[in-house]
């Protein structure tokens, strides 16, 4: 089992109003799935959607929600949102910003939201096979705050807007890509 935690930081521009810290624990769980943990400290405003059903769902990025971007090659990439209401979107992009189709994850993402006095903390579960063809991510969250307050954070950001599609953010070296 391998295990990583990684700590996101807020774009300059768009500071928290009582959130402290976003982090995110990676692990490979010897079941063949990647376990992503986030975990948002100071959570005394932040606003966590409701439940809505699980599966499939569009915008999600418009509210607290976290993110996983994998880096295919050639300009090819894939987002992964996974919102706290437990529903998640799955998109392929051929170039930057080029969304060139929604696809089916191997397995539909497992979702689980815990929110704590000052910590929130979700779990995502998904297929780790969903890394094949990756050779880097990029791990990133959308957190809102009451008052319609957002804050982007990520491993880095490059720009005077956030944009998590920017290149420059899958920072996470995954090893050798396996073919897809």
């Amino acid at each position: 089992m391998c295990l990583q935690t990684h700590t996101l930081v807020p774009h300059p521009n768009f500071a928290p109003r009582n959130v402290k810290s976003v982090s995110v624990r990676w692990v490979d769980l010897d079941d063949g799935r990647l376990m992503l943990r986030y975990r948002v400290d100071g959570c005394a405003s932040l606003v966590v959607p409701e439940f809505h059903g699980k599966g499939r769902a569009g915008d999600l990025w418009k509210h607290t929600c976290f993110e996983l971007f994998l880096y295919d090659g050639d300009g090819r990439y894939r987002e992964f949102n996974f919102s706290p209401c437990q529903q998640w979107a799955a998109y392929r992009f051929s170039g930057y910003r080029m969304q060139q189709e929604d696809f089916e994850p191997v397995l539909s993402p497992e979702i689980l939201p815990e929110l704590g006095h000052s910590i929130f903390m979700q779990t995502v579960f998904i297929s780790r096979e969903e890394l094949a063809g990756a050779s880097c991510a990029a791990l990133s969250a959308v957190i809102e705050e009451q008052g319609k307050r957002p804050s982007y954070w990520a491993l880095a950001h490059h720009g005077l807007k956030p944009d998590f599609h920017d290149p420059a953010c899958f920072g996470l070296a995954l090893g050798p890509a396996e073919p897809a």
